[in-house]
C-alpha cells in the first residue's frame, strides 16, 4: 500500500477523493476500469493519481482495505460460534453475502492480493478459516477431504452467479450456496475424482487474472 507519511491537507483531500472515486468506478466497471476515469471523477489530473498511487494495485489496495477488514471480522465472528457446523456455514454464507453486495470483493476474489498489506490481512483471515474448517471436520460434520483452497471454487462460481442473476433474481445465489453446503456435509461425501489444487496452484491462477 502507499506509504503512511503524514500528508498535507490538500494532498490528503486528493488522496481521499481518489480512493472514493476508485471505489465508485471499480464498483461500476470492475477493477480494470480506466484510471483516467477515476482521476476525472476525483477532480484531479491523471498525474496526481499516479503521483499518489504509482500502480493500479496501489489504488486497488487503498480502495479495498476496509472490505478486507470486514472479511476478517466475519471469520472472527464465525470462530466464536460454538457449534462447528454452524460456525462453518456462517463463515461461507457471510463471505458470499459480502461478495454479493460488493462487486469489489467479488472481483478481488478472482485475482491476487494487490499489496503485501492486503495479503497479510487475507492470511489472518485464512488462519481463522483453517481453524474453523478443522473444527468442523473433527466434529464429523464437514467432509474430511475438503481443504481451504476449495473455498476458491465457491467464491469464483459465486461471483459469476451473482453477475448473471443480480438484475433478475438477486438472491438466487443463496439457492446455489445451499446446494453446495449440502454437498459438503460428511454424510453426503463420495470420493472425489481429482485431488485439491495446491496453494501454489491457486496463487498462480489468481495471478493470471491480472
Amino acid at each position: 500500500m502507499p506509504d503512511d507519511k503524514p500528508l498535507r491537507s490538500d494532498a490528503r483531500r486528493n488522496r481521499d477523493a481518489l480512493v472514493a472515486a476508485a471505489r465508485s468506478v471499480f464498483l461500476e466497471r470492475g477493477l480494470d476500469a480506466p484510471l483516467k476515469e477515476v482521476a476525472a471523477r476525483a477532480g484531479v489530473a491523471i498525474g496526481t493519481l499516479y503521483n499518489r498511487f504509482p500502480t493500479r494495485d496501489d489504488l486497488i489496495a487503498a480502495a479495498v482495505e476496509d472490505r478486507i477488514e470486514a472479511g476478517g471480522r466475519v471469520a472472527e465472528k464465525a470462530l466464536a460460534i460454538t457449534d462447528p457446523w454452524e460456525s462453518f456455514v456462517y463463515l461461507i454464507e457471510k463471505i458470499c453475502e459480502l461478495q454479493a453486495g460488493d462487486r469489489l470483493l467479488g472481483d478481488l476474489a478472482l485475482r491476487a492480493a494487490p499489496s503485501p498489506a492486503v495479503a497479510r490481512a487475507q492470511e489472518h483471515g485464512h488462519r481463522l478459516m483453517r481453524e474453523i474448517i478443522t473444527r468442523a471436520q473433527t466434529s464429523g460434520h464437514l467432509r474430511a477431504d475438503w481443504v481451504l483452497e476449495d473455498i476458491a471454487f465457491i467464491t469464483w462460481s459465486h461471483t459469476r452467479i451473482v453477475e448473471a442473476t443480480a438484475q433478475l433474481a438477486p438472491n438466487a445465489w443463496r439457492r446455489h450456496l445451499a446446494l453446495v453446503l449440502d454437498g459438503l456435509r460428511a454424510t453426503a461425501a463420495h470420493p472425489l475424482p481429482e485431488p485439491p489444487i495446491t496453494e501454489d496452484q491457486l496463487m498462480s491462477a489468481l495471478r493470471q487474472q491480472k
